[in-house]
């Protein structure tokens, strides 16, 4: 493993315990706030946070405004994606959704052969299909009769649609960066999708009573700001450019294992030790993924 990708593999470790934080706080919250209004307020934060990072290090070149639809494309996909999460999250539990999640790195492996041409090859569509059967099985609950009726639960079902959105998202960065330095070009993207959910979802802003949210929306808020945000867009970002997309989005499996030690660290609750055995297929799938 040569440094360079090294370097992206750490950056997804990093990021896949990030993001599954964001799912176990956004379960506590997400019936308190509107999903357009708290991602609204989660990207101006992030956006203030990146602008920083990008004045005190690289600085934020005016070249890397040239094609700005590229921005905008990102942001529309992200955007959608953080939505769609919080709506199922309203009905789904935690380790669920985050299996749901997990069905990402197949349809990005799908779309990175579409649009940047990196064609898997049968061991990784092998891992893929591995950790897809251990996704169905948490996402049915250990159901077999659920399993064979497809008795998928709404929220997961929401939640399908914005993972779609992000397995775009994905190779779309590798398409559509021009040599932007990542912090750069993650806050662009950040300003493109947080002036999309400002336009779509207006309404549900003013009606928000901010001043009366409880203490578990403002926690989730700036986590999702500061760490499942900026952090992790700068992350996804440093990763694409390093591996194939196929590998970058492998780390999502490790989303259930940190989602159930969120969930024993917030609420004390373990997850079903039959659905446990579809967290440890996701496992294996990271393992087969990341051989060379």
């Amino acid at each position: 493993m040569t440094p360079h990708s090294r370097a992206g593999h750490l950056a997804m470790l990093a990021f896949s315990a990030l993001v599954a934080g964001s799912f176990s706080l956004g379960a506590l919250a997400a019936n308190e706030i509107a999903p357009a209004a708290l991602n609204v307020v989660r990207f101006v934060i992030a956006g203030a946070v990146i602008a920083g990072i990008a004045l005190a290090t690289t600085g934020i070149p005016a070249a890397s405004l040239r094609a700005p639809w590229r921005y905008g494309v990102l942001g529309v996909l992200f955007a959608f994606y953080l939505v769609m999460m919080f709506e199922g999250l309203k009905t789904a539990p935690a380790v669920g959704t985050s299996a749901v999640f997990t069905l990402t790195p197949l349809m990005a492996a799908g779309f990175g052969w579409i649009l940047v041409g990196q064609k898997p090859t049968g061991r990784i569509l092998g891992a893929l299909a591995i950790g897809a059967v251990g996704a169905l099985w948490v996402i049915f609950r250990a159901d077999l009769a659920a399993l064979l009726a497809f008795d998928i639960g709404r929220g997961e079902g929401i939640f399908f649609w914005g993972c779609l959105a992000h397995a775009i998202y994905t190779p779309m960065v590798r398409r559509l960066n021009r040599g932007e330095n990542p912090v750069v070009f993650t806050l662009w993207t950040i300003v493109a999708g947080g002036l999309v959910l400002a336009l779509w979802g207006w309404r549900d802003i003013v009606a928000t009573g901010w001043g009366g949210l409880p203490a578990i929306v403002w926690v989730t808020i700036l986590y999702t700001a500061i760490f499942a945000t900026a952090a992790t867009f700068v992350l996804l970002q440093f990763a694409a450019l390093r591996l194939p997309s196929s590998k970058v989005m492998a780390y999502t499996y490790l989303t259930p294992a940190w989602v159930t030690l969120w969930q024993f660290a917030l609420t004390g609750a373990l997850a079903p030790p039959m659905v446990l055995i579809g967290v440890l297929l996701t496992c294996l799938a990271l393992w087969l993924l990341l051989r060379d």
